[in-house]
């Protein structure tokens, strides 16, 4: 793991930030020819390239529901400590994401006399939300993606999830899925597919024969699927296209904890050898004392963890001058999780404005956040944290703006303003339909 001074910060970071690009290319020439045949072929693609990339492609790719039902209570029956953690989880997610929900409103506003403009929130008719299945299944993926569309009142939704060998999604999964309806209550129509990669993506955003078109499909994935969500962004509402996973971890010396800053780096660094763990301390004695609980900790675990791939790859610790230099760096990274470990956090929260979810305080991990706090987990990574925020209740709406005009000064005045702007840009027939309303003979 390098360690670098603020001062060198800036040439490092052009090389942190860009790599992968002749790989990013190949990726994206294999999306576009699969995305292709499944415009042109629909299931039969979809089967095909199901049998090439997944553990085994079944005939139809629909699951019935009562697979998920029967899943549902084998894992209550079976895990019972799992289901009890999952419901929990499930409850604090569901609490979170109505609270959003209150936050959208439907309102009219009078402009003045004539003119009224006025908003409707409404939710999308159809979701997908696409659980990856690669070393692990992300059951928690199940809650983040199904509660905040369920609390939005999506009225379908499809959960989509690559099948095993036996030709259906992790059973855990499906059950997970189960125990979000029943949480929420939810009257939304729940269907299961097993599909996934690139075809997955295109089958939902094109639709098939056996795959229904859907307005927004969210959720993470692999390059491919990345890619897959990139391509059809315009045909399909995305969430986001997501990248690694990264954490940036900002440290002051009276606060910082050696241990779980280590377990919290070593946490994200094992999702995967392109995972980023980085860290922001004040001197060279906390580093050192950060990279010896390191490397004590990754000696606790089997060979096959990916941790210590990631951080020898990608893992990065920057001693920073004061308080400025430390948040400069951190709103340039824009960090997918950003952990606060500092004697007063208030005090640099109102500056720190790049990132996808802020933990607070020593006790606030990060796999908190990815599981049961009630915040979501799938969040901007790659530095999107600049411009966009995590997965929530808005991505399964839609602001419906309306305007209402009666006789009046106001009205009167937006008329003529419309007629002289439309003059202005040689739209003739605007200028026309504007002047139409006046109400001089």
């Amino acid at each position: 793991m390098e360690t670098i001074t603020g001062d060198a910060f800036d040439s490092c970071w052009k090389l942190h930030a860009s790599r992968g690009s002749r790989e990013n290319e190949e990726t994206e020439e294999t999306v576009r020819e699969i995305i292709a045949a499944v415009r042109a072929e629909g299931d039969g693609a979809l089967i095909r390239y199901g049998k090439k990339f997944d553990r085994s492609s079944p005939p139809e790719v629909e699951i019935p529901g009562k697979v998920a039902g029967e899943a549902w209570r084998k894992l209550s029956r079976d895990e019972a400590d799992l289901s009890a953690a999952l419901t929990l989880a499930a409850e604090h997610i569901r609490r979170f994401s109505e609270e959003q929900r209150r936050q959208f409103k439907d309102f009219e506003y009078s402009m003045g006399e004539g003119l009224v403009t006025g908003q409707r929130i409404v939710p999308l008719s159809r979701a997908a939300i696409y659980v990856p299945a690669g070393r692990f299944p992300l059951i928690s993926t199940v809650l983040m993606g199904l509660i905040p569309a369920m609390a939005a009142g999506t009225g379908e939704l499809l959960l989509v999830s690559p099948p095993l060998e036996d030709g259906i999604p992790d059973r855990r999964i499906l059950g997970a899925a189960w125990i979000a309806r029943s949480v929420c209550n939810s009257k939304a129509v729940l269907r299961f597919f097993a599909m996934g990669g690139a075809q997955a993506i295109a089958a939902l955003a094109l639709g098939t024969e056996s795959v229904p078109r859907c307005d927004i499909i969210a959720g993470p994935g692999n390059k491919y699927v990345a890619a897959a969500k990139r391509q059809l962004y315009g045909e399909v509402g995305i969430d986001f296209v997501a990248g690694p996973t990264d954490v940036l971890i900002i440290a002051d010396k009276k606060t910082a904890s050696a241990e779980t800053i280590a377990a919290d780096m070593i946490a994200q660094a094992e999702h995967d050898v392109d995972a980023r763990a980085r860290a922001l301390v004040p001197d060279r004695e906390t580093a050192d004392s950060i990279s010896a609980a390191i490397e004590k900790r990754l000696s606790f675990l089997s060979a096959a963890n990916p941790a210590r791939a990631s951080l020898d790859a990608g893992g990065l610790m920057v001693l920073y001058r004061d308080r400025e230099e430390a948040i400069r760096i951190a709103n340039t990274i824009a960090p997918e999780h950003l952990e606060l470990q500092l004697e007063d956090p208030d005090q640099w929260i109102p500056s720190l404005v790049n990132y996808g979810s802020l933990f607070i305080g020593s006790l606030s991990a990060e796999a908190l956040g990815d599981y049961s706090a009630g915040v979501n987990h799938t969040l901007p990574t790659s530095g999107s944290a600049r411009f966009t925020g995590g997965l929530s209740v808005r991505h399964f709406l839609k602001t419906l703006t309306s305007l209402r005009c009666e006789r009046g000064k106001t009205f009167e005045l937006a008329r003529k303003s419309a007629e002289t702007i439309a003059k202005a840009e040689g739209l003739e027939a605007h200028a026309q339909s504007a002047a139409l309303r006046s109400a001089a003979p």
